[in-house]
């Protein structure tokens, strides 16, 4: 399989043609034999990429004291309980957060709260923060999640991730790649066998199957 995953990122790599843009490099997977109406069927993973995203990755941190003085050197921004407030009562300032936004994470405490003010906002999107617990070091969890992206199928039978980048080298993108099959397969129902298909591209280019 190690093999078939570079031989196919090397050829999407080689036959996107030149943008004047750096383009992401993404896995479409598409599932079978599987009751996608059925919720706990569907497929929501995080996975942190061993040779990460080669991509910015938007974080924001709800915390307050010394965790939220340590989050600001690592998170894009860090809001406190006023903040949660005011975006509670400001449904579009909220929405847009939440579409600019990758992964969120939130002190324990918290939590509750950003349930209340924002739950019917971030739940759908399948952004609920983290829950950050008293022992949890920020600076090492925002740091893992600039390494990782989300597997959400939602009830569609093809999703979309992200594997890269474009100026990434073909293996370090491969090795994504697998860690991803590797988790598809571990925890799906029928394991590979729930997997039809499953193509890598560029941003704008052919996608290119990559051969089980």
């Amino acid at each position: 399989m190690a093999d078939t995953i570079v031989d196919a990122v090397s050829r999407a790599l080689d036959e996107a043609p030149p943008r004047n843009f750096r383009e992401t490099v993404d896995l479409a997977v598409n599932l079978r034999d599987l009751d996608l109406n059925d919720p706990s069927k569907r497929v929501d993973e995080s996975v942190v990429l061993p040779s990460g995203t080669g991509q910015e990755t938007q974080i924001v941190v709800f915390a307050s004291g010394e965790t939220a003085l340590r989050a600001e050197d690592v998170a894009d921004q860090v809001l406190d309980g006023d903040d949660l407030e005011e975006l509670g009562d400001d449904t579009d300032a909220a929405k847009d957060l939440a579409d600019e936004t990758d992964f969120f994470v939130a002190e324990a405490s918290m939590m509750q709260d950003i349930g209340r003010f924002l739950g019917t906002v971030l739940g759908p999107r399948g952004k609920m923060p983290t829950p950050l617990q008293p022992d949890d070091d920020i600076v090492e969890t925002v740091n893992r999640m600039k390494n990782t992206v989300q597997l959400r199928s939602r009830d569609r039978r093809t999703f979309h991730t992200r594997v890269g980048a474009q100026d990434m080298d073909a293996d370090e993108i491969a090795d994504n790649i697998d860690v991803i099959i590797r988790r598809l397969e571990a925890n799906l129902e029928k394991g590979p066998l729930n997997i039809d298909s499953m193509y890598v591209k560029t941003t704008m280019g052919p996608s290119v199957e990559v051969e089980a």
